[in-house]
């Protein structure tokens, strides 16, 4: 691991340089890994590794311990080529680096650091390779970059007096980029001698410092906004440093707050946007290079906004609560795992917040859960509310009937959560603008009183389970979104009430076509008039029969021609509408056309000439694809000019494909990138023959399908399944990915299938139940990974060279194999093997001398399973060991304390016949140990010697023993346990206190199923306890309850109690 150094004064540009070198695809070509992470003043070793960690997870993260965060880093980072980023740092103090350095001496050789800060003495702690002092700008460059903000076209000669003053101002900024840029913003707007000189002779360039690090220019910048954009700017101090802003979510939080006045015929919206876009303009936020929609504030830019906000906006970080005060209006802080009431106990200071905004870490999958008394005790005191977020919270099901009394709530975030329903007096909140549901997918029903949100202006109900619309919904004439309108057949509002909602745009999905009364009511539904719907989707019922009314239909939904992407599902009708692919929908970039099963003809959409995404899916009567798809007759369009993805799947009768012209260049598909062709046991015909840009093939069920391959050049990955075994002989040369499957009748791989393929990287094969041998020529020395599943008479090919491979799979696979020699893969970092009936053991020859470099294995559903190695595993590197059934394994590697120095987790389930751990014990540095249903392993558990393991932090014992009546016995578990999971103890019926009482480390229990268990211990749990989950323990749900059950007053002090699913405290 090797560490690089910029090292300059803050706005010097060192961010803005380590994010082309981040970015830069050369550069990421050379790691299977990178993050970034913003550091700052507040440099703490613990929250620095776990911020660390987050970013390479791309997940929160829990854990309060800093060892068990460096261990959890180091086995992320393991046997990966790495490129970390460390942003703005500060600390200098050598111990705390050496500390935060050794998370990071996992990667293998060529892993980077680089460190960006403002101190040489910072970077000299880091022990850089190579340090790069940045120095200020020359005059004249500072003056180019200036004018180029200042002027358009960069240009000064049409303004030579400002150009005289601008140079003398560019003086101030001292060579610094950003303040030279943040500075010809500000007077790209001015282009006044005077503004330019009031700018020149400001006071605020000579400013005592009182602000730490604020830059003059920034601040130059923050007094000449406009006094709404002042209030704008400093509420995004709410926002963390580097965190990614989405420009229409501010806006809407602007809005709630306030901050938007509609003027000159413009929306609040649209007022918002240009205020968001005059922020952008003066750089005090800077555009994603990865996402349009994405923004980030330069961290100076930040401390400005936290500067400027004072005490009325504050970010609730670590155990900071306290500093809450009365004066605080707005709070953000990134939800955890586990919120209890704990983190919210000092709100009580807060009543007049004005914003409740939960953030979260994109992209997360992790699971959030919020304690109720924050709805039920919190939420209710909380009156002058104007935001409230609190979504992904999945514990959340309901809302009390307090929300109604929250008069002046604007805006409401429920996304993601577990919400079954909505109290009716949610329709009291007159001054709500946005609802957010997106994602509750329990959610069946909106309060029947909808219509009285006569300022709601955004309704999202994506992804939810609502069957039909409330009455009346036309009376919401302020909607500019309503994701989702379902049309029910009996009751709720019918299709004619949109042709009110003359405002909307963006997406909109009309749900259950089939019930529409008439052609008539579709045409009242005005689309036509909607000229910023964006995306729509028109779709019907699943078992709709064919129709010739809903052609009528259809046509009578014909969109405004500003539409950019078109969704149709379930369309029952013969034919589409001419309007569907007509040439004047010149914006559509994406458009899915799905089980439309009674159309013979695919509409003309070679004509579209913005089209990049395009599938066809379930057109069960078309037989041919020809020209009428490229073009109608009279159209001299190049068809197909923007295409990128194209998708064919489920077209039964599908039997030829013809090429839009004689010649054999395939030109209609010149820049298509991604080709898949699936389910079509009918084609027979060959794909058009040239496709220059393509990188990706996927053909999957195509039995008759025996034309040549398309020529592409470029191809990158390549997918065959279920296909005619001819096409294996075809296959291109310079792929880097393959996967061939489905060949039943196949017994061998033609020969010269593997010839020629001095690119390929990654090989799958998978359910070819016949195939019995590779290629006599073997595999190529390229080949890194290889994955074979379903394969069982394939023989395993021991005499091919297997020297470079990294990754094995073999799962339900050959069958004759009985020995896997592990000496025939000397680069081997991950093994997995599941389902191989005949597999006896792994196996070294006495002979081998060297160590693996294995770091994973993993044996699953080996009913013959029996040994490993005689002697132990020499694989130093072996963080992961795992097997799950194999019932007759009767023992485990031997002189694993010797061998495995390196392992962090141990887990074996479903082996009944291992009786013990091997003499010796376990390895010293063991992280985590799950033993589950193991009777008689676990019966011998006192032999463990667990005490002697000082790293095992996590332990999971899931067991079937009668005669356990109390667990843990004393002294059986290690004290820096900090997670417990007890399961399916079934006579169980009380916690040991003297077997939890020395564990001081302890933060989280889980107890499930253990049905006679209902006593905790006589003296509670160790202070430490901050999280209790109990699952399918129903005599303990009982006395546990908040408050009222005889076991309460034992686990109140404890921050989350979760009793089935449930967050009590």
């Amino acid at each position: 691991m090797c560490v690089i150094a910029m090292v300059g004064m803050g706005g010097i540009g060192k961010t803005t340089l380590a994010q082309l070198v981040y970015n830069d695809t050369r550069v990421k070509e050379h790691f299977n890994l990178e993050a970034w992470v913003c550091v700052s003043e507040e440099f703490d070793v613990f929250k620095v590794t776990k911020t660390i960690l987050e970013a390479v997870t791309l997940s929160t993260c829990d854990i309060k311990d800093l060892n068990r965060l460096q261990v959890t880093l180091k086995e992320k980072l393991k046997g990966k080529k790495f490129l970390l980023v460390l942003d703005d740092v500060w600390n200098e103090d050598y111990v705390d680096w050496e500390v935060l350095r050794n998370s990071f001496k996992s990667g293998v050789q060529g892993s980077k650091v680089i460190v960006t800060t403002r101190n040489a003495s910072v970077a000299s702690v880091m022990r850089p390779i190579a340090t790069h002092h940045l120095k200020q700008l020359p005059d004249e460059d500072c003056w180019s970059l200036f004018a180029k903000h200042a002027f358009d076209d960069s240009n000064s000669e049409a303004h030579l007096e400002l150009e005289v003053i601008g140079r003398q101002i560019v003086k101030q900024c001292k060579g610094l980029p950003l303040a030279a840029k943040t500075i010809g913003a500000l007077l790209r707007s001015k282009l006044d001698v005077d503004e330019w000189d009031k700018i020149l002779k400001s006071e605020l360039w000579d400013l005592s410092n009182d602000g730490g690090n604020i830059l003059p220019a920034l601040r130059l910048s923050y007094k000449y906004l406009p006094s709404p954009l002042k209030q704008c700017f400093a509420y995004c101090s709410i926002f963390p440093k580097d965190y990614i802003v989405k420009k229409d979510q501010l806006v809407l939080l602007w809005m709630a707050e306030g901050f938007l006045q509609q003027y000159k015929n413009k929306t609040m919206e649209e007022v918002g946007d240009e205020y968001f876009l005059n922020l952008v303009s003066r750089s005090l936020f800077q555009q994603s290079s990865s996402d349009k929609s994405h923004f980030i504030m330069h961290d100076l830019v930040n401390d400005l906004a936290k500067f400027v906000s004072g005490q009325f906006s504050f970010r609730l970080e670590g155990d900071y609560s306290h500093e809450l005060v009365n004066k605080t209006r707005h709070l953000s802080y990134f939800k955890t795992r586990f919120d209890s009431s704990k983190k919210f106990e000092d709100l009580y200071k807060a009543k007049r917040l004005r914003t409740f905004l939960s953030l979260t870490l994109p992209p997360s999958s992790e699971t959030f859960y919020l304690t109720t008394k924050f709805t039920h005790d919190l939420l209710p005191m909380l009156r002058c509310l104007r935001v409230l977020s609190l979504s992904h919270y999945s514990n959340m099901t309901d809302l009390p009937d307090s929300i109604g009394k929250i008069k002046h709530l604007r805006y409401l975030n429920l996304s993601f959560t577990a919400v079954k329903r909505l109290p009716d007096s949610i329709c009291k909140l007159c001054n709500l603008q946005t609802l957010k549901l997106l994602g509750c997918r329990y959610l069946a029903v909106l309060p029947k009183d909808m219509w009285r949100l006569i300022n709601l202006r955004h309704l999202d109900i994506t992804e939810t389970s609502i069957k039909e619309m409330p009455i009346q919904l036309g009376r919401l004439k302020c909607l500019h979104t309503l994701t989702t309108f379902i049309i029910s057949k009996h009751s709720g509002s019918c299709i004619g009430e949109l042709g009110k909602l003359s405002s909307l745009r963006g997406m909109l999905s009309i749900l259950e076509l089939q019930n529409v009364a008439s052609p008539t009511d579709a045409l009242n539904a005005g689309l036509k008039d909607k000229r910023y719907l964006e995306e729509l989707v028109l779709e019907w019922s699943a078992d709709t029969r064919v129709s010739e009314s809903e052609r009528t239909v259809l046509d009578s939904l014909q969109p405004h021609t500003n539409l950019k992407s078109l969704t149709m599902n379930y369309y029952s009708g013969k034919s589409i509408p001419d309007w569907v692919g007509h040439h004047s929908f010149s914006k559509i970039t994406c458009m899915h056309l799905k089980n439309c099963k009674y159309c013979f003809f695919l509409p003309p959409l070679g004509q579209l000439p913005s089209l990049q995404d395009l599938s066809i899916v379930g057109f069960d009567g078309v037989v041919k694809v020809g020209t009428e798809f490229y073009c109608s007759g009279s159209s001299s369009i190049n068809p197909f000019g923007a295409l990128k993805v194209i998708r064919f799947d489920q077209m039964l009768k599908w039997k030829e494909w013809s090429s839009f012209a004689s010649e054999n260049e395939g030109g209609a598909f010149n820049h298509l990138e991604e080709l898949y062709i699936q389910n079509f046991p009918e084609l027979m015909g060959g794909l058009p023959v040239h496709f220059p840009s393509l990188i990706k093939l996927v053909i999957i069920e195509c039995p008759q399908l025996v034309a040549s391959l398309p020529r592409a050049p470029a191809l990158w990955e390549m997918q065959l399944l279920h296909c005619n075994e001819i096409l294996l002989k075809k296959l291109p040369s310079r792929m880097q990915k393959l996967k061939v499957g489905g060949f039943g009748a196949l017994k061998s791989l033609p020969e010269g299938m593997m010839e020629g393929k001095t690119c390929l990287q990654e090989l799958e094969f998978c359910d070819c139940s016949s195939l019995m041998s590779f290629p006599r020529s073997g595999i190529p020395s390229t080949l890194k990974t290889l994955k074979i599943t379903n394969c069982r008479k394939l023989e395993f090919p021991m005499n091919q060279n297997f020297s470079s491979l990294e990754r094995f799979f073999l799962i339900d696979s050959c069958d004759s194999l009985s020995t896997f020699p592990l000496d025939l893969f000397p680069k081997l970092y991950d093994i997995i093997i599941r389902g191989c009936r005949n597999l006896e053991s792994l196996s070294i020859p006495k002979e081998y001398l060297h160590d693996l470099v294995t770091s994973q294995i993993q044996i699953h559903d080996c009913p013959n399973f029996v040994s490993f190695p005689k002697g132990g595993l020499p694989t130093p590197n072996l963080t992961w060991f795992w097997v799950t059934n194999c019932r007759i394994l009767r023992s485990l590697p031997e002189k694993m304390h010797i061998f495995l120095t390196s392992l962090k987790y141990l887990r074996i389930e479903d082996c009944p016949e291992v009786e013990s751990f091997p003499e010796g014990g376990l390895p010293s540095n063991l992280n985590l140990i799950s033993i589950l249903s193991c009777d008689k392993l676990i019966a011998s558990c006192k032999g463990w010697g667990l005490q002697q393991l000082p790293s095992v932090r996590k332990l999971s014992i899931s067991g079937k023993s009668e005669d356990v009546k109390s667990f843990p016995e004393e002294g059986f578990l290690p004290t820096n346990l900090t997670f417990l999971y007890i399961s399916k103890f079934p006579a169980i019926e009380s916690l040991n206190k003297k077997g939890l009482q020395h564990l001081t480390s302890l933060e989280q229990l889980w107890i499930q199923d253990c049905p006679k268990l209902k006593y905790m211990p006589d003296e509670g749990f160790p202070a430490s306890l901050s999280f209790l989950r109990i699952n399918e323990c129903p005599l303990l749900k009982k006395s546990c309850q908040r408050k009222k059950g005889k076991e309460w007053h034992k686990i109140a002090h404890i921050d989350c109690v979760m009793i089935d699913e449930e967050l009590i405290a």
